[in-house]
């Protein structure tokens, strides 16, 4: 049986989700064991080396880019160290399911980032859509109440990060390439950890966290070839819904790796997030089918 594009997409997608959640229930099993700041350095190397590795053989090192470019791609790496900051302390702190939950509202925000500083239209429903994922997000924090934690507000600091990411390689040429601008990320990300643990104490790691350590760079450079594969197979509007098989992952793991299992009002508000998300990823995919159509009556020839 041949397998469809949209099919082969949403298997790279959910592979993608599964790897980065790997990566982070790696990471979390060493929360205090190895500073945040050695782990990310360490994991750094490792996965610069590999990306490097690949994008050479892939002949994506062409540095030669518009100085555009580089300002965006500096703009990407300042919003991506200061995600991995802050998505990472909030995750030692908290349940990964939790974190994760927060981190479903991206769509939404970067739906919302995207009209209010991209000038792109974002109709009524998209608006509700967006309010109703963000109480869903005021349901798993539960500000001002016992079970608030204050790590939560890191998750939202780090969804913010993202959304400045994901903006900025929206801005980016369609010529430049993918994993140029992966390996300029890590290899940054790598450096600032590793200048930033000058001025912290180092932890002697045993072979089980050296093995955590190698794991954690595996997935992650895991995670990126196959979002970055999932962009060439398949509609986009098919595919990006199962990117909300992560939180699955992130439940699965929780409970198996540290025994986690989030409240039935976290519950609750991860579902009202994903759902969220969900209609604006249809809603959005449903608009761009009608742009396509629409121009392509406007490119035909009349008579025909």
């Amino acid at each position: 049986m041949v397998r469809s594009d949209n099919l082969t997409g949403a298997l790279l997608m959910m592979a993608s989700m599964a790897s980065f959640t790997l990566n982070d229930t790696m990471l979390k099993a060493m929360a205090g064991e190895v500073p945040l700041f050695q782990l990310l350095f360490l994991r750094g190397i490792l996965t610069t080396v590999a990306v490097a590795l690949i994008a050479w053989a892939m002949g994506a090192l062409a540095l030669r880019l518009p100085a555009r470019e580089w300002r965006i791609i500096a703009l990407r790496v300042l919003a991506e160290t200061g995600a991995a900051y802050f998505f990472l302390t909030a995750l030692f702190h908290m349940p990964i399911a939790n974190v994760t939950a927060i981190l479903q509202a991206l769509p939404l925000t970067i739906t919302l980032a995207a009209a209010l500083f991209l000038r792109e239209p974002v109709g009524w429903p998209r608006l509700l859509a967006i309010l109703a994922g963000f109480a869903g997000v005021m349901l798993i924090i539960r500000p001002g109440t016992a079970g608030f934690d204050f790590h939560a507000l890191y998750a939202l600091v780090a969804v913010a990060f993202v959304t400045l990411r994901d903006l900025s390689t929206r801005r980016l040429s369609p010529a430049t390439p993918s994993m140029l601008v992966t390996l300029v990320t890590s290899a940054a990300i790598m450096v600032f950890f590793g200048l930033a643990g000058l001025f912290s104490d180092w932890a002697p790691m045993t072979g089980r966290e050296i093995g955590l350590t190698l794991g954690a760079a595996v997935m992650i450079v895991g995670g990126y070839l196959f979002s970055i594969m999932v962009m060439r197979v398949g509609e986009i509007g098919v595919v990006a819904p199962f990117r909300y098989t992560g939180l699955i992952w992130a439940l699965m793991l929780g409970w198996l790796a540290f025994g986690e299992w989030p409240t039935p009002l976290t519950l609750i508000g991860a579902a009202i997030v994903a759902a969220s998300g969900l209609f604006t990823l249809w809603r959005e995919s449903r608009l761009a089918r009608t742009a396509r159509i629409a121009q392509a009556s406007r490119a035909r020839p009349r008579g025909m």
